[in-house]
């Protein structure tokens, strides 16, 4: 499909670095387990409210998240 995803590996990564399950990261997002896992598998969209939400907790840049550059933080931003 032509719609954007996420790195679905960069998403379970940074989770799995924090020691979190798919419940964990599901409820700082305001989501049930089942669609955050649609998330990870590439199975729907990442919404960008989502994408800001994830980059804010991880403190990452979304370029990193979507996989463009493999820098977690290129411009040193505290984005909490």
């Amino acid at each position: 499909g032509g719609a954007m995803v996420a790195d679905i590996r960069r998403m379970r990564d940074l989770r799995e670095d924090s020691d979190l399950n798919q419940t964990q990261v599901a409820e700082i997002l305001g989501i049930s387990q089942t669609v955050y896992s649609r998330y990870e598998r590439g199975a729907t969209e990442l919404p960008l409210r989502h994408l800001v939400a994830l980059c804010r907790f991880y403190n990452v840049s979304a370029d990193y998240l979507l996989g463009f550059i493999n820098t977690p933080n290129p411009y040193r931003i505290k984005y909490k």
